[in-house]
């Protein structure tokens, strides 16, 4: 994968030139303390160094001035005769050669590996986005798969239980597919299910079993079903008493809605 903005791995605004002042100031009172020391020994050696580490953390731009102004200070004040430029000798020659030569190598390649490793730690963002998209995408589609063997199961039920079915509700009927229509699709897979989709209340579809309901317990249930076990009252096979019956209901999670399907146990 190309890489095109590796190069702006440094930080950018005027902080990256403060701190390349600071460093060359810190080169310099090093320098100057060890001169009693050193004498015209090494003159670049503490600029050099203060360039690299610039360059490590602040970008190619100051480490380049940075490395032109400590040659220009270790010449002028540390390789004999000192403080004087008219005069050029030996000194100042391998000066003038060995430290930019020196210097312009190992900021390159500083610079070489920091692009390497900002260009390692975008491709390692991109991978983890990625990678992110990809969890998202696979717990969508295990979502989309479970809610479908919901949908299925319902079904299935629905077919199976479809004597004692008394009413399916969708609990979002604004965002959910009919249940009369689900009841109704249902229904095709036996021969004999009588359905009453006529709804008793918004998103509520009814079975065969509540015409034999009575009419309070099926207010009740309409209007505050919960997943669960219920008492209901069922008109007896004389339809002169009635019997209390238990009735059971299931939760669905499906792609076009969440529904409760109420039927009596047998």
């Amino acid at each position: 994968m190309q890489v095109s903005n590796s190069r702006r791995w440094a930080p950018r605004g005027p902080r990256r030139w403060l701190i390349a002042a600071a460093a060359l100031a810190a080169a310099f009172i090093v320098r100057s303390l060890l001169h009693p020391l050193l004498g015209p020994v090494m003159p670049g050696t503490a600029f050099f160094l203060a360039a690299v580490l610039v360059e490590s953390y602040c970008g190619l731009g100051p480490a380049l001035c940075l490395m032109l102004a400590g040659l220009c200070l270790a010449d002028y004040l540390f390789v004999p005769p000192y403080g004087r430029f008219d005069v050029i000798d030996a000194s100042d020659v391998r000066l003038l050669v060995s430290y930019p030569l020196i210097t312009i190598a190992i900021i390159a390649l500083v610079e070489r590996l920091r692009r390497a490793q900002y260009r390692a730690e975008l491709l390692a963002a991109v991978a983890q986005s990625r990678y992110e998209m990809l969890l998202r995408h696979d717990n969508e589609r295990l979502l989309n798969r479970r809610a479908t063997d919901d949908m299925h199961r319902m079904l299935h039920h629905i077919a199976q239980y479809h004597h004692a079915l008394v009413l399916i509700k969708a609990l979002d009927p604004a965002n959910s597919a009919s249940p009369g229509s689900l009841v109704a699709a249902a229904a095709t897979a036996t021969s004999n299910g009588v359905i009453d989709d006529t709804p008793f209340n918004t998103g509520i579809a009814y079975g065969a079993m509540h015409a034999h309901v009575h009419r309070e317990d099926l207010a009740r249930v309409s209007d505050r079903l919960t997943p669960g076990h219920h008492r209901m009252r069922f008109l007896s096979a004389d339809r002169n008493n009635w019997r209390s019956m238990e009735c059971i209901c299931e939760r669905f999670i499906t792609p076009s809605g969440e529904f409760l399907v109420l039927r009596a146990e047998d």
